[in-house]
């Protein structure tokens, strides 16, 4: 299976910040949306890198309150970990894993197509077990 099934059963919205604004507007837009992660786009709207739960954690833990108000441009993942959308299911779970990240943005060339996160990839594999079982129950019962 390919990332981009999961992306059309999903959608294709993603949640974006732009560096310069602060860690406390990152975390009411992670609030908001119900999200884990931010793509964070540069000053000329593109996207440079992921901002996630954990380094707002991380942040509040090194510089107490004090570091919602730091911009998410010192915060964020610095390594921007992007797929394509005809990636492999397995080869982007083998990418999130040696690299260390829940959520990868897919792109197209320069055009960002949506986010894929570890649990839409856990679901895609859970649907994808539940009908190969519904399929072979079907057959044995025939």
């Amino acid at each position: 299976m390919h990332v981009e099934t999961i992306l059309k059963s999903k959608g294709r919205d993603v949640v974006t910040i732009a560096e310069s604004a602060d860690l406390a507007a990152a975390a009411q837009a992670l609030d908001a949306n119900g999200i884990g992660a931010l793509v964070v786009n540069d000053t000329r709207g593109r996207p440079v890198a992921v901002l996630s739960e954990r380094d707002i954690v991380r942040e509040l833990a090194l510089h107490g309150v004090a570091a919602l108000t730091r911009p998410v441009s010192q915060a964020m993942t610095p390594a921007f970990v992007t797929a394509a959308p005809d990636a492999e299911l397995n080869d982007l779970m083998v990418l999130m894993t040696d690299r260390r990240v829940r959520h990868v943005p897919i792109m197209n060339g320069g055009e960002m197509l949506g986010i894929v996160s570890i649990g839409d990839i856990v679901k895609s594999k859970i649907a994808d077990m539940e009908a190969e079982t519904a399929a072979l129950q079907a057959y044995i019962v025939s």
